[in-house]
Parts: C-alpha cells; structure tokens; sequence
C-alpha cells in the first residue's frame, strides 16, 4: 500500500519519509489478514484515559479521508457523523478498530504522521522532544508503534499522572492558602466578635443586676397583693353570706306578696261581680227614668208646640268632619256589650232617637265573607228599613281608608259618613254623640269597648253589634 503524496508543501520532507518507511515495513495484507501479528505479540497496553481520548480523536478526524473500501465495515457508518458527534458516539468502535487492525492502523497511522509534521518524525525516531505535549506523543506512539514506544506510552502515562498529581497538589497548596486567609480573617472578626461579646456580657450583667432589683422589688409587690387579694376574699365571702341572706328574705317576701296579690285579686274579683249587679241595677232605674222623661218629653213637647228643626246636630259634624272616600284605615279595637236585639227596640222607640253604628265592626262581625262594596251596600240597606220602620235619625260611619267614590244614594233617613284622613271612625262616633243635646236618647252600635265606653261617658247608649245583626236578621 502506497503513500499518498501530501497535498500541500507545508509538510516537511522528514515526515513524508518516516510515514513512508512505517509503510515499507508494514506487512503485507494478505498476512494480516492471515492472522500473523509479526514479531510484536505483547498485548495491547492499557493506556491512559488521556492518551485514549486523543488516540480515537486522531483517528475520528481521518476516517472521512479514507475511502469507502479502506474502511472497516463496522466504522463506515461512524464515518458519516459529524465531527463533534464521530469521537464521542463512535470512540469505542475506533478504539476497538486500533487495537485488533493493524493495517487499519496503519493506514490512520500514515495520515495522522503527514498531519504532525515534525513531531511525527520526532517520535519514529525515537526521539521525543522536551517542550511536547506528552498525551500527544504517547498517541502518535500509540499510532506508529516504533521501537521502544511502550516506553513512550508509559512516560506519556506518567507524565500525565504527574501532571495530575502537581495539579492535585497545587490545588491542596491553593486550598490551604485559601483556608489559612479565611482562618486569619475568621481570627480577626472572632476577636471583633470576642470584644463585641465582651462589652455585651458587662451589659447584660448590668441588666441582670436591674432585673434582679426589680424582681425583687415584684416579689414584694406580689406579696403584698397576694395579701390584699386574701382580705379581698374574706370581705366577698362575707357578702355573699350576707346577699344570700338578703335573697332569702327577699324571696321570702316575694312569696309574701304573691299571696297578698292572690288574696287582693280574688278581693278584686269579688268587687267586680258586686259592682256589676249594682250597675244592672243602676241600668233598671235609668230605664225607667228615661221611660218617665221619655213621657214627660212628649207631654212638653205638645205643650209647647215646637215646630221639628230643620237640620239635626249631626248634620253639623257631618258637614265639619266628613270627607269624600280615600284615607288610610285605621286600626280598630272589637269588644263586647249589651247584644239583646229587644233593648234596641226599646232605645229606638224612645223619642227623636239618633241610632249610630260603627260601619266596618258590624259588617266585619256579621258578613266578612262578602267584599267591603257589598258589606256597606247590606248595612245600609237594612239600616234604611230600620229608619222606615221607626222614624229615628241613624247614621253609619265607615273609616275612611275604604272610601269609595260613586257611592249609591242612602235610603231616606239614613246618613253614611266616612272619617276624614288622620280620624278614625272611633273619634267621628264620639264626636257625633258630643254633638248631641243633653237628654237626647243617643244608641252607638259597636262592639268594640273603648268606643262603648267613650260614648258612656258622654250620655249615650252602647250596644253590642250583635243586637243589630239580630235585629236586620229579624227584618
């Protein structure tokens, strides 16, 4: 196998023919490929990790110039990685390649020779040169394996040892540099800390001699409270006693009391029926005293030949206090009176009687069923036989918060009123019966108390509104 001339003059000539001479005395082919090994049957050294990485680097780096045929089968796939990938990926198939293919070998041998130039030479020769690269030298070695380059490659291996052992030592050198300049700085700032820590403690045990002080002066405080609290104790202890006492007697009066008030309301109770058979007596003569006015009324009335007015007293409140439909309702009050229809009739039949019925409390009593429209329109019709029948003066009075407008006329007699906005129907009663002259035979239907007993008091006669549903019911 022949040398390729070496395409660029920049290689010098001592290269080139030491390239060549490696390949005059490489066997031939067909001998390698025989399995003879030549006279060098030691086997393969165990280079240095180094050394290794530059041997399958230089190799990598001329698997591209060799062709396609001249390519082991196992590389030529290897050979198309790129540059940074063929070392790397393919650096134990090349390793492998070298060490059991001596013709393979030798052909990176002759490239990777031309490419060193002058050191090439150097190491055929034998002669390693002071300044080299001792990795470089042990691979091109490696390589071109001239005489005594097992030797070169252990000096190369320990040449990177030693350069490995002076970086290692260098670095311990550096490190323990580095550690005396931290400890003498760590020297310095402890005694900085030192004196710091040193003023520190005197101030602390100056506090402390404080602290002591007032934790004594707090000691002493605390038993002087602890002292004051067990006084404080005794004297609520004490009380207690005594408020326990007072709650006793208190309780002891209050069940007092109660009997007392039981006693007073059955008293009370007592009183009450008592006073009412007085007032059913009392209600007796007036009747008969009113039957006996009623009389003396009529027996006047034609001695002194009065004309009949032509305007009634409530004719004058209708027209002050009356309103058209409108107002809000107002809230009504209900109780209970006299219901028998016959003390009605009897009212009724006195002279000029004035018959006033509480709208809404005897419509909502006897038809709440129906709307407010049909209540007023059944109240006031039947008031209206009620005033044919008898001849009385009657007026209804609604609150206004119903009022309506369109109502239909009131039969004759019959006078419907609706409490203006701010009165109730309550107060327009009691103006009403206020508006009459005294003696004047005045009946308010209305079951509600606080009416009925307003209108006591001003002389008139509260009914129940039962007796007037009873006494429609009957017509």
């Amino acid at each position: 196998m022949s040398l390729p001339e070496p395409s660029d003059d920049r290689l010098p000539v001592a290269a080139v023919d030491a390239a060549r001479a490696v390949e005059a005395d490489a066997p031939p082919d067909d001998a390698v490929a025989g399995g003879d090994a030549g006279p060098d049957l030691e086997p393969e050294p165990v280079l240095p990790e180094q050394v290794r990485q530059r041997v399958v680097g230089l190799a990598a780096g001329m698997l591209p110039g060799l062709p396609a045929d001249e390519l082991p089968v196992a590389l030529r796939k290897v050979a198309k990685f790129a540059p940074n990938r063929r070392a790397r990926l393919g650096g134990a198939a090349i390793a492998t390649q070298l060490a059991g293919d001596p013709l393979f070998r030798q052909r990176i041998t002759n490239r990777v020779l031309a490419e060193a130039g002058e050191l090439g030479a150097a190491v055929i020769e034998g002669a390693c040169p002071a300044a080299a690269d001792p990795v470089e030298v042990a691979a091109l070695a490696y390589l071109a394996r001239p005489a005594g380059w097992r030797d070169l490659v252990e000096a190369a291996g320990a040449a990177v040892r030693a350069e490995a052992d002076s970086a290692v030592v260098a670095e311990l050198v550096r490190e323990a540099e580095q550690r005396a300049t931290r400890a003498e700085h760590d020297r310095a700032v402890a005694k900085v800390e030192a004196d710091k820590l040193r003023d520190e403690l005197a101030r602390v045990r100056e506090e402390l001699g404080q602290l002591r002080e007032e934790s004594r002066v707090l000691a002493r405080t605390l038993r002087e409270t602890q002292a004051r609290e067990r006084r404080a104790a005794e004297l609520l202890a004490t009380e207690k006693g005594r408020a326990n006492r007072a709650a006793a007697d208190h309780d002891a009066e209050l069940r007092r009391l109660r009997a007392r008030l039981a006693e007073a309301e059955s008293l009370a109770g007592a009183a009450r029926h008592s006073a009412k058979e007085a007032r059913s007596v009392d209600d007796a003569r007036l009747w008969l005293l009113l039957e006996t006015i009623g009389q003396a009324a009529v027996g006047l009335r034609r001695e002194l030949a009065l004309d009949p007015a032509d305007r009634l007293p409530a004719d004058f409140v209708a027209d002050e206090f009356a309103e058209v439909p409108g107002a809000p309702d107002k809230a009504r009050a209900r109780a209970q009176d006299t219901d028998d229809p016959g003390r009605l009739d009897q009212l009724l039949a006195l002279p000029r009687a004035h018959l006033v019925v509480d709208g809404y409390n005897v419509t909502k009593r006897g038809f709440a069923e129906m709307s407010l429209e049909q209540q007023r329109k059944r109240l006031i019709t039947g008031l209206g036989g009620i005033a044919a029948q008898t001849g009385d003066e009657v007026t209804v009075v609604f609150d206004g918060a119903e009022r309506v407008h369109g109502l239909p006329p009131a039969p004759r007699g019959v006078r419907v009123l609706f409490s203006r906005k701010g009165e109730t129907a309550d107060e327009l009663i009691r103006r009403l019966v206020r508006a009459e002259p005294a003696g004047r035979a005045v009946v308010v239907v209305s079951s509600d108390r606080e009416v009925a007993d307003g209108v006591r008091r001003h002389g008139a006669y509260p009914l129940g509104a039962d007796s007037l549903l009873r006494r429609l019911a009957r017509s």
